[in-house]
């Protein structure tokens, strides 16, 4: 069985280009309803612990310090069959190879800097969601 919600954040580097209200729009009009959103700025330590699972792989202290470099906005989504729906909604992870007119082909500078991250599975968007949202604040 499928859940109905997703995780998603607009990562730095889309947040200073000044994408977020068009990604969030974009967001909207795919049908995805934003059931709780904020704007936060991660320490390393707090990247580090929301990418606990990469700790060890060659790319998590580029993909920590990124994290950790600017403001982000995370968010909740909901949608019906909404992990495997953003994940398609959103593009491939290497910009270059998504489909024209998802987020990561308009919004995305390369693999690293891919505009925004989507929860790969209903258990993965569950922890996610949790790291960044009480239950009060996702109601």
């Amino acid at each position: 069985m499928t859940g109905n919600i997703t995780f998603t954040m607009i990562k730095p580097s889309a947040f200073e280009a000044g994408y977020t209200g068009n990604i969030l729009a974009l967001i909207e009009q795919g049908g995805y309803k934003i059931k709780a959103m904020k704007k936060i700025c991660l320490s390393k330590a707090e990247a580090g612990l929301f990418y606990e699972m990469h700790f060890g792989k060659p790319f998590y202290e580029e993909l920590t310090s990124f994290m950790s470099s600017g403001p982000i906005v995370a968010a909740v989504l909901e949608k019906e069959n909404a992990v495997e729906a953003f994940r398609k909604f959103i593009g491939a992870t290497d910009p270059s190879k998504a489909e024209k007119g998802t987020i990561r082909n308009l919004y995305g500078k390369n693999l690293g800097e891919n505009a925004v991250h989507g929860s790969d599975s209903d258990e993965s968007a569950e922890r996610e969601a949790t790291f960044f949202f009480s239950l009060i604040e996702r109601s």
